[in-house]
């Protein structure tokens, strides 16, 4: 807010009514601004606002320093072109980021959806593993039950055989006075032998000794569960970026894939580029089908898209788009729901074998010269560098 001064010694004038107090928003000055001659000068450490003769404001800024604006922009040396290119710059710059940020958060809901079913897969990983130590459990058990249940099944199968056999002594028995003497010795052995078989055979069995079935349980796994947080560590990947760039790396292992597809031209094929873009995907260029190829986390081929010309060299543009050299094009491909598709393609005059993007900028090797493009595919300069094949890049 601004308050009107009533009087100004400094200008040599007059106590003026028009002076009187008032309140001056910003708004109403930069209204009356665009209608009015409006100059600043330094007062007392206070800018004061001279507009219509008479008016005097005084606004409630310190400062240091005033200068008068049309005295300022006279000083000025503006190149309106290369302004105008800046804000494009910039303004494309930000749509970039923004694009990427978009793509950004598909992909992570991707990538949650990923996880998710990762750690789903290891707990069915853990059920199926607990669930074969259960039944190799279970079978130990099922074998002491049917071992126990046979032996006790066994003693009451001979337990009903000697009482069948006690039984039929003992009917012959109660009728021995019908009996001649020597049928009734012979009763009487083989009754005194069923008796004494029937008393061996309890000796061998006490009837005190019952059947037990212990289960010992394995602690160790219990205990190995108990103590463990999680079922892994959930690492955020773009923290995994910050690192030290002059880090040294080391190979842990080589492993060897097979990309060939079906729909090849030729069996064999040849990798000549390779791209590994931020989100985990990479996309990798066959020289001899005339193919891009994008790999999965298990390097298996999940979507290509076919080439006019021999790709020779790739690049990343965006998090989700790389260009391709092939004879003399740049093709630019993107990834889009897992699938690569076929997006805008540069024609050049010269070969193009090597390419790489470095801060906006398009550099492109013909095997004698590097040639520098934005991403219109305007040329800026040309190197001629000597003979340089099969590629050079920055």
């Amino acid at each position: 807010m601004f308050e009107a001064v009533q009087y100004c010694k400094s200008l040599g004038k007059p106590r003026s009514p028009i002076w009187s107090s008032m309140k001056i928003s910003r708004y109403s000055l930069m209204r009356s601004s665009a209608h009015r001659n409006v100059m600043l000068w330094s007062l007392n450490s206070y800018l004061i606002l001279l507009s219509t003769p008479g008016t005097v404001g005084r606004i409630e800024w310190q400062c240091s320093n005033v200068s008068v604006i049309c005295d300022s922009v006279k000083k000025m040396s503006v190149d309106m072109q290369q302004l105008s290119s800046n804000l494009q710059t910039i303004l494309d710059e930000l749509n970039k980021f923004k694009s990427t940020q978009e793509a950004s958060i598909q992909y992570v809901e991707e990538l949650y959806c990923e996880k998710l079913q990762d750690i789903q897969d290891l707990r069915k990983k853990l059920n199926t593993a607990l669930d074969a130590l259960e039944n190799t459990t279970l079978k130990q058990l099922d074998a002491i039950r049917y071992t126990l249940q046979t032996s006790l099944k066994k003693d009451i199968d001979n337990c009903s055989r000697l009482q069948d056999k006690l039984k039929q002594v003992s009917e012959a028995v109660n009728v021995l006075n019908y009996k001649s003497k020597k049928e009734i010795k012979f009763i009487a052995r083989k009754c005194l032998h069923k008796i004494h078989e029937s008393e061996s055979y309890l000796k061998e069995k006490p009837v005190h000794m019952h059947s037990s079935i212990i289960f010992k349980e394995n602690m160790d796994i219990e205990k190995y569960l108990s103590q463990q947080s999680s079922l892994g560590r959930i690492v955020d990947s773009m923290q995994s970026l910050k690192m030290n760039p002059d880090q040294v790396m080391t190979v842990k292992r080589i492993s060897e894939y097979s990309v060939r597809m079906s729909s090849d031209t030729w069996q064999s094929f040849r990798i000549s580029g390779i791209c590994c873009l931020p989100f985990g995907w990479v996309i990798i260029t066959d020289v001899v089908n005339n193919k891009a190829k994008l790999l999965d986390k298990h390097y298996n081929v999940s979507s290509h898209c076919d080439l006019p010309n021999c790709p020779w060299d790739i690049c990343q543009i965006k998090s989700s788009e790389v260009a391709v050299t092939g004879n003399r094009d740049v093709q630019f491909i993107s990834v889009s729901k897992g699938q690569l598709v076929n997006g805008r393609k540069f024609q050049f005059p010269h070969p193009t074998l090597g390419i790489a993007f470095h801060q906006g900028a398009l550099y492109v090797t013909s095997g004698t010269a590097l040639y520098h493009y934005t991403l219109n595919g305007s040329l800026v300069k040309k190197n001629v560098r000597g003979y340089t094949w099969p590629k050079y890049s920055v």
